[in-house]
């Protein structure tokens, strides 16, 4: 399975018919199945990587002052403890200490995606956190400890933005234009994506443009790297979407694999 990264913004994204709203229900919609999904999410943050190995996840509602319908909203897709228990295996090999949460449910990071894209909610999900005081390049290295997983038959997600300041997403509109900083960075991101580039990547936090604007806190940025390291040594990626939301959340996704699996999504 193509390791993919998306973007999924606002939790509105799920009650908004938006471009990247469009783009992810048709992804969806083209998607060979694969066995199960690992979702490494902004949304979970931790010291140390743990992976969620719920049986029956729970929709988490992380968030506050949406309306009604977003917090009615359930994602009842299965978990995989076995799947889990291979994603922490697979970790620890690489010498990545890893932990299992036997309770983790899916928060907005997973559930708004997929609820949008796989809403039959059929196929087992298992959450991945993401360590905001680790750099890119140790969530590269998470991610191509599971790209034995990703050849198997397991798709490797990263959830997040590329591009984003909640500050300066305050009273804009969903359709507000993107000022210059904001499609710079992401211009950037996908040249380099193109190009393989991926030391520039890495060092994206001296490189890219106005990249502390865009990404004051980098936990929406890390799961980039997750799913470009599961896509292997030598990957290469290209962008799926591209849209702005309220201004300044980039709503890019993108697509990595191996020179070997050509561009087949």
């Amino acid at each position: 399975m193509t390791p993919l990264f998306l973007s999924h913004g606002s939790p509105m994204l799920y009650l908004t018919d938006t471009p990247a709203h469009r783009f992810l229900a048709a992804l969806g919609a083209g998607l060979a199945p694969p066995r199960a999904i690992v979702v490494a999410s902004a949304h979970w943050e931790t010291s140390q990587p743990m992976v969620g190995a719920a049986a029956r996840p729970a929709t988490i509602h992380d968030f506050g002052g949406f309306p009604e319908p977003l917090h009615r909203a359930r994602y009842p897709a299965p978990g995989d403890p076995a799947v889990a228990a291979a994603v922490a295996s697979a970790l620890a090999a690489a010498g990545i200490p890893a932990a299992i949460d036997p309770r983790r449910g899916f928060d907005h990071g997973v559930w708004v995606p997929f609820g949008i894209a796989l809403p039959g909610a059929e196929i087992p999900i298992v959450p991945l956190s993401v360590q905001p005081d680790r750099d890119a390049r140790h969530h590269l290295a998470l991610g191509r400890a599971l790209a034995p997983l990703a050849r198997d038959g397991v798709l490797v997600v990263g959830s997040g933005a590329v591009t984003h300041n909640l500050h300066a997403a305050r009273g804009q509109a969903v359709g507000a234009a993107a000022p210059a900083w904001v499609d710079a960075f992401r211009e950037w991101v996908a040249a380099r994506v193109a190009a393989g580039e991926v030391e520039r990547l890495l060092a994206y936090r001296d490189e890219a443009p106005a990249a502390e604007v865009n990404h004051p806190s980098p936990e929406h940025f890390l799961p980039f790297f997750v799913a470009l390291g599961a896509a292997g040594e030598g990957a290469v990626g290209y962008r799926l979407h591209a849209s702005v939301e309220y201004g300044v959340i980039g709503m890019d996704a993108f697509a990595f694999a191996p020179p070997a699996w050509g561009r087949a999504a």
